[in-house]
């Protein structure tokens, strides 16, 4: 909806730039994404389409697919999850949908990026409840049956990936920790996460996603600040960190990459920074020459001709 123009005393919570909540029960997102939305494109690197994931409730994603596959071949499957606090954003967003698509041209890989169902109207944890049905419906496809030509035919299971920026970080984690704990289908194997700005708490967010998440355990909630035992079960075999040195949720990168070493996981893991830059900078000017640099190192990773080391 459009910024509204009651008095400021109707307002009964505000998380700016996020969202505000009125007495009578209205949600004003701050920054309505809708007007910039995108459909999925036909372009001359990459195809892409939007799948139904779930009809009750409503889950859907756009896979990405690089043009001039050949008809054996097999590409890494890339599960992405956009970010926007949990609150706003969306897969068809025109940035997401043109980092996505970079992604998919330069590291030759199938995307999944999911459309999860955003807070506060639908309260935490539905994202993370939709983020891990889309990526149990993109692993289905590794037994040849799955309902997705694309992946059916071209996807190698064998070469998994999971990515997420700054909320869809920490959606991101939570996936690798479910895996890690229930497990991958015959043929499935989860090579890394890599995670841009990841949010763990301990900034001012924390009280919006509390807000968010009507039953939860307060800071020490282990979706919001991962525990010893949750890292320790990650089900991938590498992690890339990415930070940016002005970047309010710096530290949350910088806290989760040292506990991560000390868990007792058997992966490797690697932190970049970016210094003189803020939150979400790839996305907000993806040409300057730093965002080009996380781009291509994030290629790089998904490629495999990167290998994150402590």
């Amino acid at each position: 909806m459009e910024p509204s123009k009651a008095n400021d005393g109707d307002i009964l919570h505000e998380f700016f730039p996020f969202f505000r909540v009125y007495k009578d029960g209205r949600v004003e997102r701050l920054m309505p994404m809708e007007k910039l939305k995108v459909p999925p494109s036909e372009d001359a690197e990459v195809r892409s389409k939007d799948v139904t994931i779930s009809s009750d409730p409503t889950v859907l994603a756009r896979v990405f697919m690089p043009r001039g596959a050949g008809l054996d071949e097999r590409l890494p499957v890339l599960i992405y999850i956009h970010g926007g606090g949990f609150s706003i954003g969306s897969a068809f967003h025109q940035g997401y949908h043109e980092y996505v698509s970079w992604l998919v041209a330069k590291a030759r890989v199938i995307a999944v990026s999911i459309e999860y169902r955003l807070a506060p109207q639908n309260p935490i944890p539905a994202c993370y409840d939709d983020a891990w049905a889309a990526t149990q419906w993109a692993l289905g496809h590794a037994n040849g049956n799955g309902p997705d030509q694309w992946l059916t035919e071209h996807g190698d299971f064998g070469r998994v990936y999971i990515a997420g920026d700054s909320a869809g970080a920490n959606i991101s984690h939570n996936v690798a920790v479910r895996t890690g704990r229930a497990g991958v289908p015959a043929g499935v194997r989860i090579v890394g996460v890599a995670m841009v700005h990841p949010y763990f708490g301990g900034t001012a967010d924390d009280t919006m996603w509390l807000y968010m998440c009507p039953e939860n355990s307060g800071l020490a909630d282990p979706r919001l600040k991962p525990p010893p035992e949750d890292l320790a079960v990650i089900g991938c075999e590498k992690v890339l960190v990415f930070v940016a040195q002005r970047d309010p949720l710096r530290g949350s990168g910088l806290w989760y990459h040292e506990e991560l070493k000390k868990s007792g996981w058997g992966g490797s893991v690697e932190i970049v920074e970016h210094e003189g830059e803020s939150h979400a900078f790839h996305l907000l000017k993806p040409h300057c020459d730093k965002a080009l640099d996380l781009k291509d190192k994030l290629v790089a990773f998904l490629r495999g001709t990167i290998t994150a080391k402590e």
